[in-house]
């Protein structure tokens, strides 16, 4: 029962999560991770790497598959934005070869991807979004402002600005290098939720947190939350559209209303600690679903009041001839 995680950069946790999972049993088995280049902290801390260009190179999905032959893979996830939509393509050849990929179909990973496509299935499937423009297509005049700009396809909370009139949004268009939609600014409080898909679409997980301080679209501190609300909206959208594997769906609320899903990544979320503290055991659900298990939902059995305060840490590691080696992390 080998588990590998893309684009695994930095998170070291997600890594150690499937490893505890595996580690404990019934279903052993090693953590591989692929990610460019030989320094990012997860290739020095999980039981084996996979080899792979970047993401846009031509070869990369390429590498995945043979990746995944070679090391006897058999659960895929995606840790950030860049290959969901390769992965969810490559997941019916991967499938036929034993490997279970823990996305949604396509179609529905670019959608969440895609600002624009996104907007459009949520609206299409009678779920909240917010009034959203495609930016080449419409006049900044008949706009009612504040107004968010941001790129259609999104990665890390770059060049997304909020505009509070014309003048101020055509200053940052010039300074945005990616084709982008205008989404109006919604003025009530932020929530995500961390949620899991069975392999059917049907709701496992929906776990609110607030979000209480995040830096570059990562979470530094949050909380969970009781809220039979924002958990019904997390149920709805994970069936409404078909996610499977973990997911987190991101929005705005006013009092009582919704005012729109703003963002659904097909990932884990970057609190994925708070929903691992919180009793969702979402790793260990994941290895279950890929030994072919169905296992029952978790849905409201979380823990609120589960606080996240991040900080920094670090690996440090020599060059040598023979490659990199880890050096005793002395304080």
């Amino acid at each position: 029962m080998n588990v590998l995680l893309t684009c695994s950069g930095a998170r070291v946790d997600m890594v150690r999560a499937f490893q505890d999972v595996l580690a404990r049993g019934p279903h052993h088995g090693r953590v591989f991770v692929a990610d460019a280049g030989d320094i990012s902290p997860t290739v020095h801390i999980a039981d084996g790497a996979v080899d792979v260009p970047m993401v846009d190179d031509p070869g990369y999905a390429d590498a995945i598959v043979s990746g995944c032959a070679a090391n006897g893979i058999t659960a895929v996830l995606p840790v950030s934005d860049l290959d969901p939509v390769i992965l969810a393509t490559l997941a019916p050849e991967l499938r036929d070869a034993g490997t279970v990929v823990f996305l949604p179909t396509p179609e529905v990973a670019r959608g969440c991807q895609d600002k624009w496509d996104c907007h459009l299935m949520l609206t299409e499937a009678g779920l909240p979004s917010p009034p959203t423009w495609l930016a080449d297509a419409t006049d900044p005049a008949d706009l009612t402002f504040p107004i968010m700009l941001k790129p259609r396809m999104g990665f890390a909370a770059r060049h997304i600005y909020r505009a509070e009139d014309a003048e101020e949004l055509a200053f940052y268009e010039r300074r945005s290098p990616l084709e982008s939609v205008y989404q109006q600014a919604l003025d009530g409080t932020e929530f995500s939720i961390d949620c899991l898909g069975s392999l059917d679409g049907r709701a496992l997980g929906a776990i609110p947190r607030a979000m209480l301080q995040a830096k570059g679209g990562e979470q530094h501190k949050g909380e969970t939350l009781d809220d039979p609300q924002l958990v019904d909206l997390a149920v709805r959208t994970i069936e409404t559209l078909g996610l499977v594997g973990p997911s987190t769906v991101q929005c705005f609320r006013k009092g009582d209303e919704i005012q729109g899903i703003t963002d659904i990544n097909t990932r884990f979320g970057g609190g994925f600690p708070l929903p691992l503290a919180a009793g969702g055991r979402y790793p260990e659900l994941i290895v279950r679903m890929a030994a072919g298990e169905d296992p029952e939902s978790r849905v409201g059995q979380h823990t609120p009041g589960i606080v996240l305060s991040r900080f920094l840490s670090e690996i440090i590691l020599q060059r040598t001839p023979s490659g990199l080696r880890t050096l005793p992390n002395e304080r």
